[in-house]
């Protein structure tokens, strides 16, 4: 009898720890993934986000030159979907985890191959792929919980972000698109069915041959007649073309059409290019 009534309490106490195993709570540095697109994939970065809760983080919770995971809990990671080039050197495509190793005025940026270490537990400096320095600054808010950030994005540039406390430090990646893409738009032309107002929008953007690239817009707008975003780009091109009497021809009708269709933005950059092209001519 006694036995069993000790057996029974054994599968008690066996059953209270698996209920609170079960138990679910708000993480004190929960996960984030952020994802952005970027060239002609995207770059996805997972991380989990301590809170300072009053700690003196930098040189004290994260001491200073020491590895660290660059949050909480598991090895931030970051994924590149494309080869890019991080401070001058090819990376790529593929995933990688993100230690730093941050300084008073100076942090070691390090990718590594090795994606199974929990935290910098585990760290080998063999596995790295690459490591450079940057600049740290000093912000004037404070930031309470750790964040990592896209910023600047541009179609083949943009920077990353670290910012935590009253600390920031940032690096930039960069990817060689423009061969691949005008490889695309030469193939796409071939087609039967022409991707005008994207070509012309990407000479647009590059400033090569404006008047090949009024020649697709003029067959864009032909396409899609009503379209004033097409023939907004129209009056953006002849404006780069100096054709200021054009280009204010062009607005005018983009922003005749945008008003009929209720866009009050496209109206507004209409307004805009014709006060400007008004003023050069």
């Amino acid at each position: 009898m006694k036995k069993n009534f000790q057996l029974l309490l054994l599968s008690l106490f066996i059953s209270s720890i698996s209920m609170g195993q079960g138990l679910k709570l708000p993480s004190p540095s929960p996960t984030q993934t952020i994802k952005q697109e970027f060239a002609l994939s995207e770059v996805s970065i997972t991380y989990s986000r301590p809170s300072a809760k009053g700690r003196v983080i930098f040189g004290d919770l994260v001491k200073y030159d020491t590895i660290w995971r660059t949050g909480a809990n598991s090895s931030t990671k970051i994924t590149f979907g494309d080869d890019v080039k991080i401070n001058g050197k090819g990376v790529p495509a593929g995933q990688y985890a993100l230690f730093t190793r941050p300084g008073k005025s100076e942090w070691e940026i390090i990718l590594s191959k090795n994606l199974e270490t929990w935290g910098s537990m585990g760290y080998k400096p063999d596995a790295d792929f690459m490591r450079f320095k940057v600049k740290s600054s000093s912000i004037p808010e404070h930031v309470e919980t750790f964040t990592i950030l896209f910023s600047n994005v541009k179609p083949a540039s943009m920077d990353i972000q670290l910012v935590w406390e009253k600390t920031a430090v940032s690096f930039t990646i960069s990817a060689e698109i423009d061969s691949e893409i005008m490889a695309n738009i030469e193939e796409a032309m071939k087609g039967e069915k022409k991707p005008y107002f994207q070509a012309a929008a990407y000479y647009y953007e590059t400033n090569r041959d404006l008047p090949k690239a009024l020649e697709w817009v003029n067959e864009a707008v032909k396409g899609e007649p009503k379209a004033y975003w097409v023939e907004h780009l129209k009056a953006k091109i002849q404006y780069k073309l100096q054709d200021f009497k054009g280009a204010i021809a062009s607005a005018e009708s983009s922003k005749g059409k945008a008003k009929e269709q209720g866009n009050p933005d496209y109206v507004a950059l209409n307004e805009k290019l014709i006060a400007e092209a008004k003023k050069a001519k």
